[in-house]
C-alpha cells in the first residue's frame, strides 16, 4: 500500500471507530436501591424486584446496573444515601422500606422518577396528587397498613379469647406508628380489653419490651408493621417463644419462621411490582401516569406446631379461613 493510500485509510478509521465502539457499548441503565431494611433479611424482596424487572426485559449485571443503599434499620441515614443516588444520576430510584424513603427520595429529586413501597396513604402524606393519577414523579405501591391492625387483633382475640390485657409493639421512629396504635384502641376499646403500648427502636429495646410484657401480665402481643421490625423476625419469635406471649405477626415470614400467626400481604409479590414499574419507566412510562398499586389479597398464616407448644387450641373457623396452616 502506498504512504499516501495508508494515511487515508488510518484517517478513516479513527473517525469511524468511536461510532462502532459507541455502537457495541450502549450506556447501562442504573437503578438507586433506597432502603430502609438489610441486605440479608431483604434477599427474597430483592429477588423478586430483579424479577419485575425481569419480566420487561431489564436484567441485573447484563443491561442494567443497581446501586444498593442500606440504611439498616437506621432511618437518619436515608436522606443522605438519597442525595448520593441523585448525585450519581441514577435513571429510576427504588424506594423501599416505608415511607421514610419515600420521602428522603422525594425530598432529594423532584425529575429522576420514583417507584416507591410505603404502608402508608401516599395522597395524605403528600407523595402524589391521587392514587389513579400520581401526577408528579412518584408513583409505586401502598399497603395502608393501618387499616390491616384492627383485623390482626380481630385474629388474636378469636385465638386467644381469654386474654383481656394485650400489648402492641410499635416503633416510635416509623410514621405509621400512631396511625396504627389509633386504630388497636378503636378496636380493643369495643372489645373491652385492656391495651398496653409498648414503643422500641433498637434490639435492646425489643428484650425491654418483652421484659415489660411479662410484668403486665399481658396476655397476647400484637407487633406493629414496620420494616425494622421485619429485619428482627428471627429476635420476635425466639422472644415470643421463650415466655409463652401468643403473637401475631404482619407478614408471613415471621410464621414460616415459628411465629404463631400472621396476616397481611404478599410482599414478594408487591415488591415484584415495583420491579416492574421501574422497568416500564425505563422504557419509556411516566411515573405521573402509572397508578398507584395496591394489594387486593391477604394471606392468613398458622403455624400449628407453635399453637401446641403455647398450648392453644385453633378454632376450626380460624383454620378453615386459613390460606397457610404450617403442621
Amino acid at each position: 500500500m502506498r504512504r499516501r493510500e495508508f494515511v487515508k485509510a488510518a484517517a478513516g478509521a479513527a473517525v469511524a471507530w468511536p461510532f462502532a465502539a459507541g455502537a457495541q457499548q450502549p450506556a447501562m441503565a442504573v437503578i438507586g436501591f433506597l432502603s430502609s431494611r438489610s441486605p440479608g433479611e431483604a434477599a427474597l424482596l430483592v429477588a423478586a424486584f430483579r424479577q419485575g424487572l425481569s419480566d420487561t426485559g431489564y436484567v441485573e449485571g447484563q443491561n442494567l446496573t443497581v446501586e444498593y443503599r442500606w440504611a439498616e434499620g437506621h432511618y437518619d441515614r436515608l436522606p443522605a444515601f438519597a442525595a448520593d443516588l441523585v448525585s450519581r444520576k441514577v435513571d429510576v430510584i427504588a424506594a423501599s422500606g416505608g415511607p421514610n424513603s419515600a420521602q428522603a427520595a422525594k425530598s432529594a429529586t423532584s425529575t429522576i422518577p420514583i417507584v416507591f413501597i410505603v404502608g402508608s396513604d401516599p395522597v395524605a402524606d403528600g407523595l402524589v396528587s391521587s392514587l389513579a393519577r400520581p401526577g408528579g414523579n412518584l408513583t409505586g405501591v401502598s399497603i395502608q397498613v393501618s387499616e390491616l391492625t384492627p383485623k390482626r387483633l380481630e385474629l388474636l382475640y378469636e385465638l386467644v379469647p381469654h386474654a383481656k390485657v394485650i400489648a402492641l409493639l410499635v416503633n416510635p421512629n416509623s410514621p405509621e406508628g400512631e396511625s396504627q396504635t389509633r386504630e388497636v384502641q378503636e378496636a380493643a376499646r369495643a372489645k373491652g380489653m385492656e391495651l398496653h403500648v409498648l414503643k422500641a427502636k433498637t434490639e435492646g429495646e425489643i428484650n425491654a419490651a418483652f421484659a415489660t410484657l411479662l410484668q403486665l401480665h399481658a396476655g397476647a402481643l400484637i407487633i406493629a408493621a414496620d420494616p425494622f421490625f421485619g429485619g428482627r423476625r428471627d429476635q420476635f419469635v425466639a422472644l415470643a417463644a421463650r415466655d409463652a406471649i401468643p403473637t401475631i405477626y404482619f407478614t408471613r415470614e415471621f410464621t414460616t419462621a415459628g411465629g404463631l400467626i400472621s396476616y397481611g400481604p404478599s410482599l414478594i409479590g408487591l415488591y415484584r411490582q415495583v420491579g416492574n414499574y421501574a422497568g416500564r419507566i425505563l422504557k419509556g412510562e411516566k411515573p405521573a401516569e402509572l397508578p398507584v398499586q395496591q394489594p387486593t389479597t391477604f394471606d392468613l398464616v398458622i403455624n400449628l406446631k407453635t399453637a401446641k407448644a403455647l398450648g392453644l387450641t385453633v378454632p376450626p373457623s380460624l383454620l378453615g379461613s386459613a390460606d397457610e396452616v404450617i403442621e
